[in-house]
């Protein structure tokens, strides 16, 4: 059994065949045609492991149903299925809180393996936001003392950071395994008196990458997400 998963969308031919063949694969699942529905299934008690999301709903769309499920408490993860080009809609919900999208028509085997990977993930604690006033955190071999603005490795030696790499990895670690687009890196790491663009964050995350031994073409820590941004693959911490 891979978990328990809950299919909102107002097709009823891709309700039926994402139900089948997810079942297929071990899953549990329940469908939704419209908000409503949701609403009332998750607020009868229901527990679902994750959501599957259709943005284009009729009544309630799918961006104010996603503001609504961040407000609950112990909210599951959420996989957008959006209409192919529809960027901004994609953007803003990854800012709403969603943690991954799939464009319609997909691949079915590719949602089942996204599906798995949201799972994997939210038992690893990784979709909750870490508290914002914790001095120490720790990640993989690394300690990040907020502080002092230090990276410290695993055999206690400091890497100091500039300013702009420790806003970005404080920016990456209070919101680890979410996606988080440049313009949201933008605005969570603006300051004062300082022009931050794509181009800013794209460096920043370069030398953030080296200090952390992380690597473009095989990274472990700060992964790029084509079209969408980068997402911070580690379970945080507090020390």
């Amino acid at each position: 059994m891979n978990g328990h998963c809950l299919v909102v969308d107002d097709d009823a031919e891709i309700r039926t065949s994402l139900s089948t063949y997810l079942q297929s694969f071990g899953w549990q699942v329940s469908a939704a045609a419209d908000g409503r529905a949701m609403r009332q299934m998750l607020g009868a008690g229901m527990r679902v492991d994750v959501i599957v999301l259709d943005l284009m709903l009729p009544g309630e769309d799918g961006l104010s149903l996603l503001r609504w499920l961040q407000t609950q408490p112990d909210a599951s993860p959420v996989l957008m299925l959006t209409a192919r080009g529809d960027t901004m809609s994609r953007v803003i919900g990854l800012e709403l809180g969603a943690d991954d999208y799939l464009a319609k028509p997909f691949e079915p085997r590719e949602l089942v393996a996204r599906l798995q990977a949201l799972v994997r993930r939210a038992s690893k604690g990784q979709g909750a936001e870490v508290d914002d006033d914790t001095r120490l955190l720790r990640f993989g071999r690394w300690r990040f003392d907020r502080m002092t603005r230090q990276l410290v490795s695993a055999d206690d030696v400091g890497i100091a950071l500039s300013s702009a790499e420790f806003r970005l990895l404080g920016a990456f670690v209070l919101r680890p395994g979410r996606v988080l687009s440049r313009e949201h890196l933008i605005e969570l790491t603006r300051a004062p008196g300082v022009e931050v663009n794509d181009r800013s964050i794209d460096l920043a995350v370069s030398r953030l990458r080296a200090k952390l031994g992380d690597t473009a073409r095989e990274p472990s820590l700060i992964r790029t997400v084509r079209g969408e941004g980068y997402l911070f693959d580690a379970e945080v911490s507090p020390c």
